[in-house]
């Protein structure tokens, strides 16, 4: 499995995605800061990437329809400080052996992540 980093997110979500066994860049690796939301997920499309991010607006699902893309996982928390979001992706690893990412949207919160997509 593939992930892109997005640019309000800690680079280390790369390094901790890299230990887990997983293949993991982060916009600020490929200078993509700033990117325009369709054209960063164009690229994670060519790349076969799911995007991680903290923007919400990839959880309108009308403008970013789960199914046509490989992987949408927003965080939506309350605390966004860097140890709190490193934990909380810790916590998930390992649900992505378990729940399907492809054609999805994972909304992270605190206790619960929604999931969004095909069926």
């Amino acid at each position: 499995m593939k992930f892109k980093i997005d640019e309000n997110l800690p680079t280390e979500f790369a390094e901790i995605l890299q230990e887990a066994g997983y293949d993991a860049m982060t916009v600020h690796q490929q200078k993509l800061k700033g990117e325009k939301d369709p054209i960063l997920l164009e690229i994670c499309q060519q790349e076969s990437r799911t995007l991680i991010t903290l923007d919400l607006d990839f959880t309108n699902l009308k403008n970013y329809p789960p199914e046509q893309f490989l992987g949408i996982i927003v965080f939506r928390v309350n605390r966004q400080d860097k140890l709190y979001l490193l934990s909380i992706l810790q916590n998930i690893i390992p649900l992505f052996e378990q729940e399907t990412i492809i054609h999805h949207l994972w909304i992270v919160e605190e206790n619960r992540i929604r999931i969004r997509g095909e069926s």
